[in-house]
């Protein structure tokens, strides 16, 4: 595991697992994504921890996928382990992508999704795209209140992220509002809507998060595994996982469309692009 992109620590029964790209807001490159399967994988085999809290050094969560700074490896490959499909290196087109998105976006989220342990998200600033992804696959999320959110893919002409669980944690009219306007919400807006539990002061979000984290720890591990998994197969059984299938050929067909009509699969966006468009809103 890289301990340049991801620090593991534990605290008694409870694994802190932290993104740790603060110059580049935790955006999410695949070597990030593979130390975060790392440690998740390590906590998972530790019987003493009971509970895993996903934090972001820095400012902010996560910006999302990285598709812009010096540590972007799209072109590297990787030991494979969600899905069982090639390596997209050697791949062109939409073949490249499909391979590649279905193991470090899909894959990956899906597989943390199933982890047996509770997970919470400590949330603060930005978390956007990419990093609603991460915090999603969290069965909680514990926001400061200085967090905010968005999905904006869809100014890329993509009709939202890989993990598309937007209508089941945000509820359909949300859903449709923060795809069609691609703006912000606020943290009081994601409480409302249900996709977080609690609101802490930005100062005091490590502290209430491990309380939470505490708190859960002292009930017994097999239960909560259970519980886990009862909440899991109720959403899947709402659709959640087949809806994610539909949704993620969709997206391909987007990034497809706009490598035929413009100049790159994301319709010719950046990331300054996307935040530019943002800002204010």
């Amino acid at each position: 595991m890289s301990e340049d992109v991801v620090r593991y620590e534990r605290r008694g029964p409870v694994a802190v697992v932290t993104m740790n790209r603060p110059d580049y807001r935790n955006a999410q490159n695949s070597a990030m994504t593979y130390a975060l399967d790392d440690a998740f994988a390590r906590a998972v085999n530790d019987a003493e921890v009971k509970v895993i809290v996903l934090a972001g050094e820095g400012k902010h969560f996560s910006a999302g996928h990285d598709i812009g700074t010096p540590g972007r490896d799209v072109d590297q490959s990787f030991d494979r382990r969600a899905v069982l499909w090639w390596d997209h290196t050697d791949r062109a087109g939409g073949d490249q992508r499909f391979a590649r998105e279905s193991e470090v976006y899909l894959g990956m989220c899906r597989r943390w999704r199933e982890i047996p342990k509770p997970m919470i998200a400590s949330v603060q600033g930005a978390c956007i795209a990419g990093g609603l992804m991460l915090a999603w696959v969290c069965d909680l999320i514990v926001a400061a209140d200085d967090a905010f959110f968005a999905d904006p893919v869809v100014r890329m002409g993509i009709p939202g992220v890989e993990y598309f669980a937007h209508p089941w944690v945000l509820g359909p009219r949300a859903a449709k509002e923060v795809l069609f306007t691609g703006e912000r919400f606020t943290v009081q807006q994601a409480k409302e809507w249900g996709m977080i539990t609690r609101i802490v002061p930005r100062a005091e979000l490590e502290q209430r998060t491990l309380e939470l984290a505490e708190k859960i720890g002292a009930m017994p591990q097999f239960g909560l595994a259970l519980a886990k998994k009862a909440v899991n197969q109720a959403e899947d059984l709402m659709g959640l996982r087949s809806g994610m299938d539909s949704v993620f050929g969709l997206h391909h067909l987007a990034h497809a469309h706009n490598a035929e009509t413009s100049e790159d699969s994301l319709g010719g966006q950046s990331a300054r692009s996307m935040r530019d468009a943002n800002k204010g809103a």
